[in-house]
């Protein structure tokens, strides 16, 4: 049973390490995700469920413990995805806990990179975390029976859906200017910030790749998720920052 989600925007901007100079232009919206994370403890669940988009090598399911790392950004700063360990401030771990050997062998796409930094700087320990990356081709069917699996689990579920809206909002956006993307965001901002299942399920997945919207698919991995929970949605962050539209919203 679905208990919570927290939405947040995936780019490894985010990690302040990351940005360097820019850092301060995303402080509202890691303070944003801060308070997202603080929905998702007070509902106390039993597990936590990340889903990220990912390439095809980083789908499937990653085990609590599974590592990422930020090196390919140029920065030296692994991450862990849940676990004993606590982390410092950057998400590196502290703990003496180590993962298993089968576990180190997954590596975090980057978006539940992000996502294992977000929960090690709020020393997430409240429940079992477990990973899912879904393709951004991924079927809005199958990205809702993954949520239907997900909500049927053992336990209360709780959901950190990450992913972004639009990446065509300016003309120095990384897919320079769509003049749909802005509706296409505002839909989106909408359905997610009122908890709207039916809204998500029915986002375009055609548009969304055409206007590189990686959040699609995990949002209606989301929607099948909520379909019996009914969930009130609250909408806590919405911009476009070098023209990709971010969004965080909470389901409680």
């Amino acid at each position: 049973m679905l208990v919570a989600a927290a939405v947040c925007p995936c780019p490894p901007l985010l990690v302040p390490d990351v940005a360097a100079g820019a850092a301060p232009e995303l402080d509202a919206a890691r303070a944003a995700c801060t308070d997202a994370l603080g929905v998702l403890a007070a509902a106390r669940p039993d597990r936590l469920v990340v889903v990220g988009p990912a390439e095809e090598s980083g789908r499937g399911p990653h085990p609590e413990g599974s590592h990422g790392s930020f090196r390919g950004f140029g920065v030296d700063l692994d991450v862990r995805l849940g676990g004993n360990g606590r982390r410092n401030g950057t998400g590196a771990s502290e703990g003496p806990a180590e993962p298993s050997a089968a576990v180190t062998g997954r590596v975090l796409p980057a978006s539940l990179a992000v996502a294992a930094w977000l929960l090690g700087r709020t020393d997430w320990s409240d429940a079992p975390v477990e990973g899912i990356g879904v393709g951004e081709p991924l079927a809005a069917e199958r990205c809702i029976q993954v949520g239907r699996q997900i909500a049927a689990g053992p336990g209360r579920v709780a959901l950190l859906v990450m992913g972004d809206s639009s990446a065509c909002r300016t003309l120095k956006a990384p897919g320079y200017l769509d003049e749909r993307a802005a509706g296409f965001d505002a839909e989106a901002a909408r359905a997610l910030g009122t908890a709207d299942v039916a809204a998500l399920k029915s986002l375009d997945a055609e548009l969304a790749y055409e206007l590189k919207a990686s959040g699609r698919a995990p949002w209606q991995v989301l929607a099948g998720a909520g379909e019996e929970a009914a969930l009130h949605g609250t909408l806590l962050y919405e911009d476009a920052p070098y023209g990709v539209g971010y969004v965080v919203a909470t389901w409680s």
